[in-house]
């Protein structure tokens, strides 16, 4: 073999491990990740009653669920203040 078919070899080589790396590895791992997740979103065992499950009382009424306090910490930690429409002045 001829240095030159060596060396074109090589790179070859290196940009198919670049490729099945970079590329392929990543697409399979999400791709698996994305089906447990949709199994699981499936999945009635898992799940029961899916992400929307209201809880009801002996009346009928769905009950009244208490607010956490990440969703207070969320609202208190907005930095930018209120929104204020914009109106231009000829």
């Amino acid at each position: 073999m001829a240095l030159s078919e060596i060396f074109f070899l090589v790179i070859v080589l290196y940009l198919l491990y670049r490729f099945f790396v970079n590329f392929l590895i990543p697409v399979a791992r999400t791709t698996r990740q994305v089906r447990e997740q949709f199994r699981n979103m499936q999945d009635p065992g898992n799940n029961p009653g899916g992400p929307f499950q209201r809880s009801y009382t002996n009346t009928g009424r769905p009950e009244e669920q208490p607010q956490t306090k990440k969703t207070e910490s969320r609202a208190s930690s907005n930095t930018m203040g209120e929104y204020i429409d914009f109106e231009e002045v000829k």
